[in-house]
């Protein structure tokens, strides 16, 4: 699988490790957050929190 392009929408970090919501060179948006353990997810998924005023955020970033 090629690497997939990213470009930061949302997010306070800078480091690369906190979460995050990007848009992805195919169209598409990729969400970076904990990984809850203990929900079950299809193989190659997984199930991430992210805070709630970070979707607001990428919202205002995508002219919502």
């Amino acid at each position: 699988m090629e690497p997939v392009e990213l470009t930061r929408l949302a997010g306070t970090c800078t480091r690369g490790d906190c979460p995050t919501v990007y848009r992805t060179d195919r169209g598409t948006l990729a969400v970076q957050g904990n990984h809850l353990s203990g929900n079950e997810s299809p193989a190659g998924e997984a199930i991430v929190e992210i805070p709630d005023w970070l979707l607001l955020e990428a919202a205002r970033a995508l002219g919502g």
